[in-house]
């Protein structure tokens, strides 16, 4: 990067850092400290929801996911707008009316201390683990392209997060995501027009999505039945609607963002800024990457863009074979792009099905790259697409842009880790510590345990992420252990709100059979299930076991 890339970068994420410290620095109450003393406008709150959502693998990963498959991705959202609207009507008003710090509070006025612990727990394990990835994903992919050293970003990223999350706490947090999420928007609109402008003149914004869907890119809703595949309509708008519902109802990590709210039509108002723009955001998001497919049609590029990949098969016994590859890719390269510029001049030049015939050979090429770099390295990821974007942001994008764009990603990094380590913070101090601890306390002291359990937990995640070792896509990786673990969260809440005679000793049963059932399925048949399933799969069996479980045993008090 340029020296005018480095000021971009440091001065935004100084600004950022230092905006949320100074404005959080004088939380002297729990209250202030956990709910950001309940007064957050509805736009900061939306933000602020979005922002711990939208992590860094979102702008790292997703337009890599459109370039090797198209838009199909966008299908995982379809049932977001339904499980807000659900959050809005059912959730926070019980949120609000019992007045919680936490989600999992009101589980033990609904059944006992039991159900509330190991629900808690289960948020912790899950969030506890997405954290490191957070902070790992971008760093691994940032490290390898900027040349950076992988502990340093990640002890960068981890390191900035803490400074103002122990500091100002959920206020911080959420005045910090209002302007990280404001970066985020403004960059990727930059990306998205700037990879237009880059098109070769023979091609056109509607000749781009023509070429891109003769490809195979542009394959944005399936209606297909078939249970194997990850996304479909189907399986967005079912499985779609129970992960979401599960994230933005019972996940601490978004209640919290939420409960800092100054009325329920707050709230609710920022809820809904998200549910209408979510959908709107990861569009644009897959149509970059598909427009960055289109470009690296007409563009010389590497067979991979993971350079650290590369390197590393470069200085192996397995060069040469690699090289041959390389010219492989270079003289077929040439082939296709005259075959494209043909298609996209006279559309009828060419079928859709010779397209998808050069993609698919284009697509075998790199394959046998990928298993030229695992032989030289078994250790080594085979996933290339996440370093799709980035590659086209370095080689790109003018001087200042590329410090935006990686202060952007870095932002991202930043406020999804900030809400998740203010989340676990809470829990442990809201579920574990003052539940157990008699002892009456000055609030003062209550804050400085709340900041040293946010010390440990952002200690914790970057410890998580220096040992992290992630296989497949990022973005993926995310929301398939979410699913492992949401729909039984899911199901201990629905069960709660909507299946009223059901007692503690039942749920417990429910809880455990659940998870069990899911770890069993997604075990040994997770190529065979789409992950978003599980969601439906471990509400459907915590809520039915449950049930089942309290008309046979013996009836509570």
């Amino acid at each position: 990067m340029s020296g005018i890339d480095w000021a971009v970068l440091l001065g935004t994420l100084g600004l950022i850092v230092g905006y949320g410290t100074y404005m959080t620095r004088k939380s002297e109450s729990l209250e202030g400290y956990l709910k950001g003393g309940s007064d957050m406008k509805w736009l900061t709150i939306g933000l602020s929801v979005m922002a711990t959502q939208a992590s860094a693998i979102t702008f790292i990963s997703t337009p890599g996911v459109a370039y090797e498959s198209g838009m199909e991705f966008v299908q995982n959202y379809f049932g977001l707008p339904f499980a807000i609207i659900i959050v809005c009507v059912v959730f926070i008003p019980i949120y609000y009316r019992l007045k919680v710090y936490t989600a999992y509070e009101y589980l033990e006025q609904r059944f006992d201390i039991r159900i509330r612990l190991i629900t808690a727990s289960l948020f912790m394990l899950s969030r506890g683990l997405a954290a490191g990835i957070t902070i790992y994903a971008p760093a691994i992919i940032i490290s390898v392209m900027l040349g950076w050293s992988l502990q340093f970003t990640i002890l960068l990223v981890g390191i900035l997060v803490i400074i103002y999350t122990v500091s100002g706490g959920t206020k911080a947090v959420s005045l910090t995501q209002k302007w990280q999420m404001t970066v985020i928007l403004i960059g990727m609109g930059i990306a998205f027009s700037i990879v237009l402008n880059r098109l070769p003149k023979e091609v056109s914004f509607l000749g781009a999505l023509d070429l891109a869907g003769a490809a195979g890119r542009m394959n944005i809703v399936d209606f297909s039945f078939d249970i194997d595949k990850r996304y479909t309509f189907w399986s967005g708008i079912t499985g779609g609607l129970f992960l979401a519902l599960s994230y933005f109802g019972t996940d601490q990590s978004q209640v919290q963002r939420y409960l800092s709210g100054k009325s329920i039509q707050e709230s609710r108002l920022g809820l809904i800024f998200n549910a209408l723009l979510k959908i709107p955001m990861q569009f644009l998001i897959l149509l970059t990457g598909v427009l960055v497919f289109v470009f690296y049609q007409f563009e010389s590029h590497p067979v991979l863009f993971n350079k650290g990949a590369i390197e590393e098969v470069r200085s192996s016994e397995y060069q040469q074979e690699f090289s041959e590859i390389e010219q492989q890719h270079e003289a077929f390269h040439a082939e296709k792009k005259a075959a494209y510029l043909d298609y996209v001049s006279a559309p009828s030049s060419a079928t859709q099905s010779e397209i998808l015939a050069l993609d698919e050979k284009a697509k075998s090429i790199r394959n046998n790259a990928k298993e030229v770099v695992l032989k030289a390295n078994p250790n080594q990821s085979s996933r290339d697409s996440d370093y799709v974007f980035l590659t086209f942001i370095l080689n790109y994008l003018p001087q200042g842009l590329v410090g935006l764009l990686i202060a952007v990603i870095i932002s991202a990094a930043m406020s999804s880790t900030a809400g998740e380590i203010n989340a676990l913070a809470s829990t442990t101090m809201v579920d574990f510590y003052r539940r157990f601890n008699k002892k009456e306390v000055p609030e003062t002291q209550s804050v400085n345990t709340s900041k040293l359990f946010t010390l440990g937990w952002g200690i914790l995640a970057i410890i998580f992420a220096l040992s992290a070792q992630i296989v497949e896509n990022l973005i993926e990786a995310v929301n398939i252990l979410g699913s492992v673990f949401y729909g039984t969260i899911l199901g201990v809440f629905l069960t709660a709100f909507f299946l009223k005679k059901v007692k503690a000793n039942a749920m417990l049963i429910g809880v455990i059979v659940g998870q069990l059932s899911v770890f069993a399925l997604f075990h040994f048949f997770s190529e065979q299930i789409g992950y978003l399933w599980f969601n439906v799969i471990g509400c459907g069996v915590v809520m039915l076991v449950a049930w089942v479980s309290n008309q046979i045993l013996p009836s509570q008090d």
